[in-house]
């Protein structure tokens, strides 16, 4: 699921110019992200954002991880919600070139492992667009 999510965030920053997620509600079950956007996404847009990470999983992509320096992330990544007695040493997930950002959480060794990604539902009030999504775990 949060591997997914760096996925969606990524993607969404890249076409909406929105940046990532401002908040986030990660489940096993059901996940939520909500993004500061113009206009409401249309059912084609939704159903591009879930062929676009679809294909990523199909590809199988390796996510790796790296270490930097505060000094370095400042120069590459939004400090902004990183907590103020963060380490000096950070933590980079990367999936392929699709995306990177600082992260501590948990995630596959590879997109194949997410299952199939789905928006289930999505509501836009005030400015803000909110995209629900599940995962169907892939077959053994």
């Amino acid at each position: 699921m949060h591997t997914a999510e760096h996925l969606l965030n990524g993607e969404m920053a890249r076409r909406y110019s929105c940046g990532r997620a401002f908040s986030a509600h990660l489940e096993r079950k059901k996940s939520k992200l909500d993004y500061h956007l113009d206009n409401a996404l249309s059912a084609n847009e939704i159903k591009s954002l879930e062929d676009y990470i679809n294909n990523i999983v199909k590809e199988d992509v390796k996510v790796s991880e790296e270490f930097i320096s505060h000094e370095e992330a400042m120069k590459r990544f939004d400090m902004s919600r990183l907590p103020e007695d963060a380490s000096q040493t950070l933590r980079v997930i990367k999936i392929g070139d699709y995306d990177q950002c600082l992260c501590a959480g948990s995630h596959v060794e590879h997109t194949g492992e997410i299952g199939e990604f789905r928006i289930t539902s999505n509501r836009f009030q005030d400015g803000v667009q909110r995209l629900v999504f599940k995962l169907t775990l892939p077959e053994d």
